[in-house]
């Protein structure tokens, strides 16, 4: 589709904020591919979409659990993965993993290369680097969806600054 844009995001607060911009672009539904190292803020920008889709609990990162489940007040869904300590793809199959991909829920996968042959493709790449104190956030979107919440993102944030 068309190459990524690349957004500075100057500490924690941005990230959520950029967080909070996705989940307006996504309108709740998709599947995010996060990449990145440990500490990136994978996490971080997870709850700034839950914080905007109207989950006010903790968000953590479901790395021993595989899946976190947001069943949100609004009737929406979001679907928190963190696949760091996947052993094999197949193991999403034992958890029911594929019923959690359909079109009206917010699927959020944090190491998406590991469950490679299993999760459906991406209609956003997004791709956190930090460096210096602040991150970096690549947006690449992978998929018509993709390319509209890129769009919203790219309009929201020229509006908004």
């Amino acid at each position: 589709m068309t190459s990524g844009q690349t957004i500075l995001l100057i500490d924690e607060a941005a990230t959520i904020g950029f967080g909070q911009q996705l989940a307006k672009a996504s309108g709740g539904k998709g599947v995010i591919f996060l990449y990145g190292d440990l500490g990136a803020g994978k996490t971080t920008l997870c709850r700034g979409v839950l914080q905007q889709m109207g989950h006010d609990g903790a968000v953590k990162s479901p790395t021993y659990t595989l899946v976190e489940p947001y069943n949100l007040v609004s009737g929406q869904v979001v679907y928190h993965f963190d696949l760091y300590r996947l052993g094999d793809p197949e193991e999403l199959e034992l958890l029911g993993g594929r019923e959690y991909f359909n079109q009206s829920a917010l699927c959020m996968i944090e190491w998406p290369e590991r469950g490679t042959g299993f999760l459906p493709p991406a209609d956003l790449k997004l791709t956190l680097q930090y460096q210096q104190g602040a991150r970096t956030i690549e947006v690449l979107p992978v998929s018509q969806h993709g390319q509209n919440i890129a769009a919203k993102l790219v309009h929201d944030r020229n509006v908004n600054h």
